[in-house]
């Protein structure tokens, strides 16, 4: 008898359950239901942020032999060149072949994605693709690539959070919100920094701080770092090993020339990582490299300039805490920061995989450090610690490539747990973030989309012109309201046409420089065979479209 109810209670229980599922479906999560989903989310993304790091502790360990991946570059210089040299290679010809084989592109995703993903995709990403990006930058981190492991952090939340999108029917304000709560729970547990999490997914991923979004990106949040605390417990990433004294009508003008410098040094990692990846895909198309060989000759770059200078060795936090602690020299901290920008650009370039927020960390500190130790011995009566500015250029340059000063003055105070020094670092990132928003587009982000051509710096009423295709808003000829065909190839024969798979990005332009009220829309087949003429778009069409699609926007963002 027990068992006969076991079994009825089980399946009366998956009926239910079945049941709740075809209802969240059909009308959506209530309010109290999301949060639990939230919650859910947070969960799951907390974990994949703890597995990831752990697996990189882990398979680092293994490849250099060492039990403290904190102090990886010291045990590297103790290590035979060629070892040195094999293993980031090793690990790129690994990458290389995961990418190969399971992106259409041989590229890692990342964060830059994630937000192409909220803005056009209804808040979803690739999911194959994700997962190889993540077993590709697991690999890179733990070989020797000089990158941070936000991004791949980021963007594997951001799968999670895709399969519920799917499973769910989530529409595309419900889908973003999901993604945003993933986000923010990757990073909170990833940096232990719960409210920088929560921003930086508002901030730097929906990129608008709806106030519907926030109750439960902060649940998913506080669940990520809980994740990261019974694992790691309450500890900062990095310690300051004094008190920061600031003196604060002296000092402070010259924490506005440390943000402005950080600024130039953001923009210069950021050209120098573009730079770098044009270079190397002109290099590999001229001499016909295999697209999976290219992480690997990548890899033995890193390697070479590891012989000498194993500082540029992974994430870097060794050689960041030196300098957030003071304890290197000038010359040490000028000639880290140079590697630490060539490394990075290397690994960018070769598609190693990373992300770029704990190298621009280092950056930071290294500038900050170099800085510092200038100021205060030419003003040494009116300066405080020059650990201090180690501090706040950390933030300033790391805000400037994130294009995310809140959340990244945040998360310098959270990874720190220094909360003394306010104003000096919001002082510096503010300078650096105004200043380096203007020398790329507004973020290291925002620039890979647009030199993807996917044009997400000028806001909504840039890139929503791109989610419209032509064919679904024209009128097809022989439809009411469709101008005659007479009139129609008159235009066409004018060159006044538009693609039928294009989108309004294209349109809208043709509309202003015309000044017509509608145009004829073709299919073009090649360049030998005659255009098809498929029907007309009105300009008024596309007008009502784009309105609607702006006001679903401004809606969403002010919910």
């Amino acid at each position: 008898m027990a068992s006969v109810f076991v079994r009825q209670m089980v399946r009366e229980g998956w009926a239910e359950l079945k049941t709740a599922l075809r209802i969240l479906r059909q009308k959506g999560p209530s309010q109290v239901q999301f949060w639990f989903i939230a919650l859910l989310i947070g969960v799951g993304a907390g974990f994949a942020a703890l597995f990831f790091r752990k697996g990189i502790n882990a398979l680092q360990s293994w490849a250099y032999g060492t039990g403290d991946v904190h102090m990886l570059h010291s045990f590297a210089s103790s290590l035979p060149w060629y070892w040195i040299v094999l293993i980031p290679a090793l690990g790129g010809l690994t990458v290389g072949i995961i990418l190969h084989n399971f992106t259409a592109d041989a590229r890692v995703r990342a964060v830059a994605d994630v937000i192409e993903g909220a803005a056009l995709a209804e808040g979803r990403v690739e999911k194959r693709e994700g997962v190889a990006s993540a077993f590709a930058s697991l690999i890179t981190l733990s070989t020797g690539g000089s990158s941070g492991r936000e991004g791949p952090v980021v963007h594997m939340a951001a799968v999670i959070s895709t399969w519920v999108s799917e499973k769910m029917h989530a529409d595309g304000i419900t889908g973003r919100d999901l993604l945003g709560c993933a986000v923010a729970a990757a990073v909170s547990a990833s940096f232990n920094a719960p409210i920088a999490g929560a921003l930086f997914a508002l901030e730097v991923v929906l990129r608008h701080f709806a106030v519907h979004a926030f109750a439960p990106i902060v649940i998913a949040s506080v669940a990520g770092t809980i994740i990261n605390r019974l694992e790691f417990g309450d500890m900062t990433e990095f310690s300051l090993p004094e008190a920061s004294v600031l003196a604060f009508y002296v000092e402070l003008p010259a924490f506005i020339i440390l943000g402005l410098i950080c600024g130039v040094v953001a923009a210069a990692l950021m050209r120098s990582i573009f730079v770098a990846e044009d270079l190397a895909s002109h290099i590999q198309a001229k001499f016909s490299i295999p697209r999976w060989l290219r992480p690997a000759l990548t890899g033995v770059m890193l390697g070479a300039i590891a012989v000498f200078f194993p500082h540029v060795i992974g994430v870097g936090y060794e050689t960041t805490s030196a300098a957030l602690a003071g304890d290197l020299l000038l010359w040490e901290a000028v000639v880290f920061a140079v590697l630490k920008v060539i490394a990075v650009s290397i690994t960018m370039a070769g598609r190693m995989g990373g992300g770029v927020f704990s190298p621009s960390l280092m950056l930071g500190a290294l500038t900050g450090l170099a800085y510092g130790l200038i100021a205060t011995s030419i003003f040494p009566d009116v300066s405080g610690a020059h650990t201090l500015y180690a501090l706040a250029g950390m933030g300033a340059v790391a805000a400037a490539v994130l294009g995310a000063p809140i959340s990244t003055t945040l998360i310098v105070f959270e990874l720190t747990g220094d909360w003394q020094t306010a104003i000096a670092v919001m002082v510096a990132v503010s300078m650096s973030t105004a200043l380096g928003s203007r020398l790329v587009d507004r973020s290291f982000f925002l620039t890979q989309l647009e030199r993807r051509n996917v044009h997400l710096a000028a806001g909504p009423q840039a890139y929503l012109l791109a989610m419209f295709r032509v064919a679904p808003l024209m009128r097809a000829k022989g439809e009411a309201g469709c101008p005659e065909e007479e009139v129609l190839w008159e235009m066409i024969e004018e060159g006044a046409y538009i693609d039928g798979n294009g989108t309004l990005e294209a349109a809208m332009p043709m509309f202003e420089r015309s000044g017509a009220a509608f145009l004829p829309v073709v299919s073009l087949s090649g360049e030998a065979a005659p255009p098809e003429l498929w029907g007309a778009l009105m300009h008024v069409d596309a007008l009502k479209a784009y309105n609607r699609a702006l006001a679903t926007t401004a809606a969403e963002e002010h919910s």
